[in-house]
């Protein structure tokens, strides 16, 4: 018996996938056969994808929202297209481009068309990635030229650390007496202890 399913994917675990959800409810799909993976596409090693592939069977119907939920580059997404279609024997259908719907003219020129449509959308969402990356990288650069640090802020360590280090290394005082002078954390303290040794010695 066929069965039908759906899956969803965003990028990161504070994103949401009620986009995603609504537009697979409304296929009626059942909430079981909704797999749900909430992590970046750039590699496969996704939990629930890989349950759906072990999932599918010959003439099942998986459903996406857009083309770029099954990989990250034009690649990636027309091998996945193709082993589903090709090897598993099951149809696809994505949701944002009614004409990429396998179960519609299986004929060869439903296939024909069908592949000119998926070339040219997963090259759209290989491109919209590259100018993503590109976007990012140019606000950076543009940000880090204004003077905008990024990561973590630097942990200023107070003016008598010198001093704390030196009691600390003729034991007059415990690493745990040491880290609460400095107000920091056992390993920021042994962080910074590195760090200060390799200045006095430079």
């Amino acid at each position: 018996m066929m069965s039908t399913y759906g899956y969803v994917r965003v990028s990161s675990r504070d994103q949401n996938e009620d986009r995603q959800l609504d537009a697979l409810r409304g296929m009626e799909i059942e909430e079981r056969n909704i797999f749900i993976d909430k992590q970046s596409g750039k590699d496969f090693e996704r939990p629930q994808y890989k349950r759906l592939v072990r999932k599918v069977r010959r003439e099942d119907l998986i459903c996406i929202k857009s083309i770029d939920r099954l990989g990250r580059n034009y690649t990636e997404i027309q091998e996945q297209w193709r082993y589903f279609t090709k090897e598993k024997g099951a149809d696809i259908v994505v949701l944002d481009m009614p004409l990429l719907d396998t179960r519609r003219g299986k004929d060869l020129m439903g296939t024909f068309l069908s592949d000119i449509v998926l070339q040219v959308l997963s090259f759209a969402a290989e491109n919209e990635r590259t100018n993503i990356r590109q976007r990012q990288a140019e606000g950076i650069a543009a940000a880090k030229a204004r003077g905008v640090r990024f990561g973590r802020p630097q942990i200023i360590m107070p003016e008598y650390f010198g001093k704390t280090v030196r009691s600390w290394e003729r034991k007059e005082i415990t690493v745990e007496e040491a880290v609460r002078r400095c107000g920091v954390s056992e390993s920021t303290f042994y962080r910074r202890l590195r760090e200060y040794r390799a200045e006095k010695r430079a």
